[in-house]
């Protein structure tokens, strides 16, 4: 498993940490059953607070993506990856969503979002 912390750009740790694994988990690179590491040596790897590590992976298991037996460790979960991609969709959704209102509070036009949302993606 491989994940990357970075301190620029405006996302939380433990969110980082849950994207990377659940991208990695939906890619086909993290597979059911595989195990992770456990949260104290995945913040000591990372050298960041457990607390932080705690928080990522109790989302993880929240919506779905691993399971946690206490004492045994965390796996990924087994998925329907359809259902998943859904559950995303429907997240993605409601984001886009909250932008569309704020582009038209601030006449933001169609053709400007769709541009910085080209910009954005390619990058």
């Amino acid at each position: 498993m491989n994940i990357i912390i970075t301190n620029t750009i405006d996302q939380p740790i433990y969110l980082q940490i849950k994207t990377q694994i659940k991208e990695q988990i939906l890619h086909g690179s993290l597979k059911e059953k595989d195990s992770l590491p456990s949260i104290r040596k995945l913040a000591k790897d990372l050298q960041i607070s457990v607390i932080t590590t705690k928080k990522a992976y109790e989302e993880l298991e929240k919506e779905g993506f691993i399971e946690t037996y206490p004492g045994k460790g965390s796996y990924v979960a087994g998925q329907n990856r359809e259902l998943l991609k859904e559950q995303q969709l429907k997240l993605i959704e409601t984001h886009l969503t909250k932008v569309i209102e704020e582009s038209k509070a601030f006449d933001i036009s169609l053709e400007e979002l769709k541009n910085i949302l080209t910009l954005l993606y390619e990058e």
